[in-house]
């Protein structure tokens, strides 16, 4: 459960579920973050992206799993979505 000062693995499933990503239960963050980017859309894309703002910019701390999968997973992700719309 998420408390009001630490991001971990389950929170980050519970608010990757609360916008609408479907994610199994027991995914590691690797796993969870590595689902959520396959099939980017538009709104998907959005809605990720100001999920990972929120978390990034809250004053809770993340978990070094969580913060080393949005790292390596979300946002290169996005960063690559974002680019192939700009070029398109």
């Amino acid at each position: 459960m998420m408390h009001a000062d630490l991001i971990d693995q389950d929170d980050l499933l519970g608010q990757l579920r609360s916008i609408g990503f479907e994610m199994p239960s027991g995914a590691t963050p690797e796993q969870a973050c590595s689902q959520a980017v396959c099939g980017l859309t538009d709104d998907r894309a959005r809605a990720l992206r100001q999920l990972v703002e929120r978390m990034l910019t809250s004053s809770a701390t993340i978990l070094p799993a969580v913060r080393q999968a949005i790292d390596q997973q979300l946002l290169p992700a996005l960063a690559s979505y974002q680019t192939a719309r700009v070029k398109a």
